[in-house]
């Protein structure tokens, strides 16, 4: 074996290939959606998710105090915007997002088909949002989706109003 193939061999099993995330595409396509200069095109996936992880010790670098930036603000919207559309896709709902954020980093985010709220978020200290990996972006995204989908289903007639 050859060091090559014997460092994919060893690689293989550790690697999350964010290409095969439903949730993940998901993010990609919300940024690639709102790139209007076509800045994005040629990323790679994991380069366009790549903001959104943060070490913890990254996260305890970034201060609250302060206004939170407009990048952040689209990071956590496109990840909202996300969640609903895995939730419309799966369900065939029409989902919407609405994010409300006070200057100093506090809010909540719903996401709602109809008259039901899928899915309510508190926020707090989104000036540090981020995960730790990729994996775990990708479970709680997939989490909140499930929770969507749960209700969505459950109360069909709610959506339909």
């Amino acid at each position: 074996m050859s060091l090559v193939e014997n460092t994919a061999a060893v690689e293989a099993p550790n690697t999350f290939v964010a290409d095969e995330a439903p949730f993940l595409n998901a993010i990609v396509q919300q940024i690639r959606a709102n790139d209007s200069y076509g800045t994005y095109r040629n990323w790679s996936n994991e380069l366009l998710l790549k903001p959104y992880i943060l070490s913890k010790k990254q996260r305890r670098e970034i201060p609250v105090e302060g206004d939170v930036d407009p990048i952040t603000k689209g990071r956590i919207l496109a990840f909202y915007r996300a969640v609903a559309a895995r939730i419309e896709e799966e369900t065939g709902q029409l989902s919407q997002v609405t994010i409300d954020l006070s200057h100093e980093g506090f809010g909540w985010a719903l996401i709602f088909s109809g008259r039901l709220i899928l899915v309510s978020k508190t926020l707090r200290d989104v000036q540090r949002f981020g995960f730790d990996s990729l994996e775990k972006l990708n479970a709680e995204g997939e989490k909140l989706v499930a929770k969507g989908i749960d209700l969505a289903k459950r109360f069909p007639e709610v959506c339909d109003i």
